[in-house]
C-alpha cells in the first residue's frame, strides 16, 4: 500500500470523528527495511520514519539525512541506559522512555548537551511481563517525576497485546495522558491504525502496510 493510500485512510478516520484533518502524523516504521524501499518511500516525500534499534538507526539514517532534507527518525524499540548517549545524536524523538534509570541517565545528557529528543513515556497497558512499559498504576508517578527532571516530555506510547481488542488500550492510554495534560499519543500500527486515530493518536507506526514484509 502506498503512503498517499495509508494517509488517505488516516484522514478519513480522523474526519469521521470530527478531528482536525492532517493532525495525525504517520512515522512508516523502517526498522529491518531494505534501503532501497526506504529510498522510495523518501522519494515520494516522505520524512518521518521510526526505528526500533540505535545500532541499526546509526548504520541507516546519516547517509539519507545527507540526501534528503527535513527527515524526521523516531526510535520506537528499548532502549539501554548505554546507548542513550548515541541515541540523543540519532533521534528526534524517543517513544520508549520505561524506567526512572533512563530518565535520570537522559537528563543528565538533556544539561550536558543542552538539548534532548522529544520523549514519549511507554506505557505498558496490558501489564505484560515480557513487555517494556510503566505499568499504568505507575504512570501518574513516572510523569511527574520526569518533570521533575526538566525532561521534554511529548506524550505517551502503547503496544496492546496482539490477542486483546486494541481501542481498549488505546482508550486507556489517552485518560492517562488527559489527566497528565500530556498531548501526544503514539499509538497504533498497521493493523489498528484507524482506531488509534479516532481515539485520539498524534502518531501512528505504520511498517509493513507500506513497505511490504520484512525480509529476514
Amino acid at each position: 500500500m502506498s503512503i498517499l493510500e495509508i494517509q488517505n485512510q488516516i484522514h478519513k478516520a480522523e474526519a469521521d470523528v470530527g478531528r482536525k484533518v492532517g493532525s495525525t502524523q504517520l512515522i512508516a516504521v523502517s526498522k529491518r527495511q531494505p534501503n532501497e524501499r526506504v529510498s522510495a518511500v523518501l522519494e515520494q516525500g516522505h520524512r518521518m520514519f521510526g526505528e526500533n534499534q540505535v545500532q541499526e538507526a546509526g548504520a541507516k539514517w546519516p547517509a539519507f539525512r545527507d540526501q534528503f532534507n527535513n527527515v524526521e527518525v523516531h526510535l520506537l524499540g528499548p532502549l539501554q541506559t548505554n546507548k542513550a548517549r548515541q541515541a540523543f545524536t540519532l533521534f528526534d524523538a524517543i517513544h520508549s522512555l520505561d524506567r526512572p534509570k533512563l530518565a535520570k541517565a537522559m537528563a543528565r545528557l538533556a544539561q550536558e548537551v543542552g538539548q534532548c529528543p522529544r520523549l514519549f513515556i511507554q506505557v505498558n497497558t496490558g501489564e505484560e511481563p515480557q513487555k517494556s512499559g510503566v505499568l499504568p498504576s505507575d504512570a501518574d508517578g513516572f510523569v511527574t517525576e520526569c518533570r521533575s527532571m526538566d525532561l521534554p516530555l511529548a506524550g505517551l506510547m502503547c503496544i496492546p497485546p496482539a490477542e486483546e481488542e486494541p481501542s481498549l488500550h488505546f482508550a486507556l492510554l489517552a485518560k492517562i495522558a488527559k489527566r497528565n495534560g500530556l498531548a501526544g499519543l503514539s499509538m497504533g500500527m498497521s493493523n489498528d491504525f484507524q482506531s488509534a486515530v479516532a481515539l485520539g493518536a498524534t502518531h501512528v507506526r505504520v511498517g509493513s502496510a507500506i513497505f511490504g514484509d520484512r525480509p529476514y
